[in-house]
């Protein structure tokens, strides 16, 4: 084995804990928390790049009915669901920072790394990565019904431009990923493939390190607002991935693929829109953004037995 795979192959091996150690390092440590915010634009774009590269352009792109099956879980992901959420909140007169999150949340696409994490929990990220594609391309679409029922977001033309910029950034690394596959790397052998689980999981921990800079401030200053946050995190977050991946099962319509759509159903890059929307929207949405990570890089490791056992099946 080359001896510069090993470090790699140490990360792959313990991902799950590599990830948990990034959440604690972000909170025990705001300052370096917030030095590596700016790096987290080029983290993603590792992270989507090694994805590609670990998949290779067949797998990624499937058969036109795996397309379908991508464009189907978007149109319930990132239409339904928020615009669910969005009617329901106006019924009971839930307003707030946690709901403008809640549904803000469930209108953005999946995170960028959801695939890894499919990989992390033993299963195919494929589906994943499609979802990934599909919903941010199709995101200045997708908005406009959640951004309609639920105007205390504005004008939803302001989050156009940040959108088209991670399209852009998605389809350049997907693309040089695809071409170092088809012509550098065909047929990669198994530690090379480990390797690159490796890397991925290197720059996961480096985002979730970086967005978790307002969590050990909260901690300190605001302990009661802190644990209700996170309980919506964790709320919103693991049970949209649990009503997915059981709605799968128990409707038949499982193509063995339930935990690559459960996973992006319930980790969203809601950090495109804190760039894109006003300050005075976006502010006092950090808090749950930064709880949000949480559940995020825990779904390996605390749903990783329930996924793992459907990787078996």
């Amino acid at each position: 084995m080359n001896a510069a795979f090993l470090p790699l192959n140490f990360l792959a091996r313990h991902g799950r804990l590599v990830l948990v150690a990034g959440l604690v390092v972000g909170i025990v440590f705001p300052t370096l928390a917030r030095s590596l915010q700016p790096l987290i634009p080029q983290a993603a774009a590792l992270m989507l790049f090694v994805t590609a590269l670990r998949i290779g352009p067949r797998e990624a792109l499937g058969r036109l009915s795996q397309m379908r099956t991508s464009l189907g879980a978007v149109a319930v992901f990132q239409v339904a669901v928020p615009c669910l959420f969005a009617i329901v909140f106006k019924m009971i007169g839930f307003h707030g920072p946690v709901a403008n999150a809640i549904v803000l949340a469930t209108t953005a696409p999946p995170i960028s790394g959801s695939p890894n994490l499919v990989i992390l929990t033993g299963n195919d990220p494929a589906p994943a990565l499609r979802t990934l594609i599909a919903g941010t391309a199709l995101l200045p679409l997708t908005i406009f019904p959640a951004f309609i029922l639920w105007p205390d977001f504005g004008d939803a033309g302001a989050v156009l431009h940040s959108s088209f910029r991670l399209l852009a950034l998605i389809a350049g690394a997907t693309a040089l990923a695809f071409l170092i596959r088809a012509y550098l790397l065909r047929n990669p052998a198994p530690p090379t493939l480990t390797a690159i689980d490796g890397l991925s999981v290197l720059a996961m921990a480096l985002v979730v390190i970086a967005l978790m800079a307002d969590f050990g401030p909260a901690l300190i200053d605001r302990p009661g607002l802190l644990a209700l946050t996170l309980v919506a995190a964790f709320a919103l977050n693991f049970g949209l991935q649990l009503f997915v991946f059981a709605g799968i099962r128990l409707t038949g319509l499982s193509d063995g693929h339930d935990v690559a759509y459960a996973i992006p159903a319930g980790n969203r890059n809601i950090m495109l829109f804190i760039a894109a929307l006003p300050a005075a929207l976006t502010s006092p949405l950090l808090l749950f953004v930064a709880c949000y990570q949480i559940p995020m890089y825990l779904t390996p490791l605390l749903l990783g037995r329930l996924y793992r056992r459907k990787s078996v099946d």
